[in-house]
């Protein structure tokens, strides 16, 4: 059976589960602030998504980050270095593009995740 966690925007939800795989997806809840800040909350929020159905940021299998300017790259990088840690075998697979994102919204990261 596949669970979904509804979020705030119709069609859509925020995550998602089958047998042991978690998908989630995040965009920042103050896109009032710069890159660094909308990581942390980007980055807060799918920790917690995945806390939600059994898995956590230590279980992440593949990562996409979409961020709106790639000359920010570096500085969401150090967020995203920090917030997973400094243990290799935590560290997923992940991809980074540059795209258009809606409004003032900096970021949007999807992950895939192992339940425990």
């Amino acid at each position: 059976m596949i669970e979904r966690k509804s979020g705030q925007y119709q069609g859509r939800n925020k995550s998602s589960a089958y047998k042991d795989l978690v998908w989630t997806v995040a965009t920042s809840s103050d896109i009032s602030v710069g890159i660094e800040q909308q990581t942390k909350l980007t980055l807060a929020t799918i920790q917690m998504n995945l806390v939600e159905l059994g898995a956590d940021k230590t279980r992440i299998v593949s990562a996409q980050i979409y961020i709106a300017n790639m000359a920010d790259k570096p500085l969401m990088d150090g967020v995203w270095q920090s917030w997973l840690g400094d243990k290799p075998e935590h560290w997923p697979q992940r991809a980074c593009l540059g795209v258009n994102l809606e409004g003032s919204v900096l970021i949007e990261v999807t992950v895939t995740a192992v339940r425990r």
